[in-house]
């Protein structure tokens, strides 16, 4: 019994190690530098959160399916560049419609998340219907959809944005940003899916055994198909956060971001091999993601040498994602 026990309290320090590692770290950053521990910080981190757990919450529903997207960062660009031309002030000097007015920011939001979704819906149509691996058909997304945005936009960063725009950025309301409202909006209605309806358990369904799925009348395609849409869609909402948050856009908006979202999933708790995954492991990994983040930066560790323990992370997050999997069968 003490023997189960302890194996019980080891196999948890070891799956969970990564989380406990990061936190150590906060602590230690915050005993030893100043202004760590503020409300000025404590802001910043929530606003860098909103964007980022948005994108990772798009990625939480493809990896819980065991796939994955790689096309998240051009396809934010993507979101953010739509948004920049639909919102340009007519006085600016190098608006990219000259005689166009203004949107409305919800109908721009809108217009940029439909676009990236039909991208995403193409990409679910390939990965359900002709069984390309997600990792080859997101990549394929990702180069195409980079270089139609470069063809759009003629590769010029995008400015000039109206003040309305801008405020989603900088607004507050009751005490909270734009953007981490609208990222727990968002976080609201993904749990609503994820758990409350048909969809949700199809998706886990399909996660676990998407052979056995489709057997009990799963339908595996069309769920597959809406689930990228859905990604894709949150993407180019992410891509309009950040480009208000900025006060500008360009192709290279959300260059990188996948990686973070797809590692933040995983440190979380959402299994790269399918069937497990909620709406607070997005946020566990993504606020675990940032805090070391704050904290290297805080204990004054080389920018540079910030992606190798960003990378090692990433390393120890999958493998113990797999170790947890091979030791259930």
């Amino acid at each position: 019994m003490e023997k189960t026990k302890q194996k019980q309290i080891t196999d948890f320090l070891i799956n969970n190690g990564v989380i406990i590692v990061m936190f150590i770290l906060v602590i230690v950053a915050g005993v030893t530098t100043q202004n760590f521990f503020t409300l000025n910080n404590l802001t910043n981190l929530l606003n860098n959160m909103s964007f980022r757990l948005v994108i990772a919450l798009g990625i939480a529903g493809c990896v819980i399916t065991a796939g994955c997207d790689l096309s998240a960062g051009r396809l934010i660009g993507l979101g953010g560049c739509i948004s920049g031309v639909l919102l340009q002030r007519m006085d600016y000097s190098g608006k990219f419609f000259p005689d166009m007015q203004p949107l409305n920011v919800f109908l721009a939001a809108l217009i940029a998340m439909v676009i990236c979704a039909i991208f995403g819906t193409i990409t679910g149509f390939f990965i359900a219907y002709l069984s390309v691996p997600p990792f080859i058909a997101t990549l394929a997304t990702m180069e195409i959809v980079y270089g139609l945005n470069m063809l759009f936009t003629n590769a010029t960063p995008l400015g000039g944005f109206t003040t309305e725009y801008t405020n989603v950025g900088s607004g507050k309301f009751l005490g909270l940003s734009y953007l981490v409202w609208i990222a727990l909006v968002v976080a609201a209605i993904t749990w609503f899916i994820f758990n409350m309806t048909r969809h949700g358990k199809y998706m886990y369904a399909i996660g676990g055994n998407p052979q056995a799925a489709e057997v009990a009348g799963v339908p595996v395609k069309l769920t597959l198909i809406l689930i990228y849409m859905k990604a894709a869609a949150m993407y180019g909402l992410a891509g309009f956060m950040l480009g208000a948050k900025s006060g500008g856009a360009s192709v290279q908006l959300g260059y990188g971001y996948e990686m973070e979202a797809i590692a933040a999933c995983t440190i979380g708790g959402v299994s790269v091999t399918g069937g497990r995954g909620k709406v607070s492991s997005a946020f566990v990994g993504v606020a675990v993601f940032e805090l070391l983040k704050i904290a290297l930066q805080y204990m004054g560790v080389n920018a540079n040498a910030q992606y190798i323990a960003i990378g090692v992370v990433i390393f120890v997050a999958i493998s113990l994602d797999i170790r947890k999997y091979v030791a259930k069968k």
